[in-house]
């Protein structure tokens, strides 16, 4: 018996079951697709996994409407190294477009601006159509990268380096053809939001919170798709160095 691909089915379920109410897990681009599509470079040193859950690294592009890079944050706003001792854990993955400018967890970046774009190739969402939960991927009908909207803040560590950590902002999606099909049914439907890429350079400059409001919503420009996928596919995620768009 393959003991190690056990573990991973394992850990893999474990992280599922554990989220199944939010975007929580996403596929990010290479240094490659960062460079010629979105471009925004990021330092050929610069190492994250493929597959990015809760406080894993991932690439996060800032800038303006003249110049971007890419940079890496800890998917969570508030990572679970920078929770004082003995904050119970909470979960900052995802802000809602509704509260993010009271809650004290995104409060201060959103007024100061600091948007940033999440790239990604395909995200994935439990859909309960089948009578149970089932883990489905979406992402564009041509399978090219995509970017959603985030907010980020730096953080100062203890040997006097920064590091940045982001989270992606969300709507409402009840009547959205697509992204109402997912959660559990009674459950408010939620969506990323997807930019288009004639909105990047806007969206990144943007530094006023009340303009910066009238880009979450759907965008007319999606060619969305999505199907379910097995969790069998589901292995250990490796470095972007060496794999392609999917596991």
């Amino acid at each position: 018996m393959n003991y190690q691909a056990v573990i991973n089915v394992y850990t893999f379920k474990k992280q599922w079951l554990r989220t199944l109410t939010m975007c929580v897990n996403f596929i990010t681009p290479s240094h490659q697709q960062l460079k010629t599509h979105f471009k925004a470079p990021i330092a050929a040193s610069a190492e994250w996994k493929t597959a990015v859950w809760q406080d894993y690294a991932a690439p996060i592009i800032v800038g303006d409407e003249h110049e971007r890079q890419s940079l890496l944050g800890l998917y969570s706003m508030i990572p679970k190294s920078h929770l004082p001792p003995g904050t119970k854990r909470f979960s900052t993955m995802n802000a809602r477009a509704e509260t993010v400018a009271t809650l004290r967890s995104y409060a201060q970046p959103w007024r100061d601006g600091q948007l940033c774009l999440v790239p990604m190739t395909t995200f994935f969402e439990p859909c309960y159509e089948s009578g149970k939960a089932e883990r489905w991927k979406i992402g564009m009908a041509d399978e090219s990268p995509f970017a959603v909207a985030g907010l980020y803040r730096s953080w100062t560590e203890t040997d006097g380096g920064t590091s940045f950590s982001f989270t992606q902002l969300t709507i409402n999606a009840d009547e959205h053809p697509l992204m109402r099909r997912f959660h559990k049914p009674g459950d408010e439907k939620r969506s990323l939001v997807i930019l288009p890429e004639s909105a990047y350079g806007d969206w990144l400059g943007c530094r006023d919170s009340e303009r910066a409001k009238a880009f979450l919503k759907h965008s007319s420009n999606e060619h969305l798709v999505a199907y379910p996928v097995p969790k069998v596919a589901i292995s250990k995620p490796k470095s972007t160095s060496n794999l392609g768009l999917f596991n």
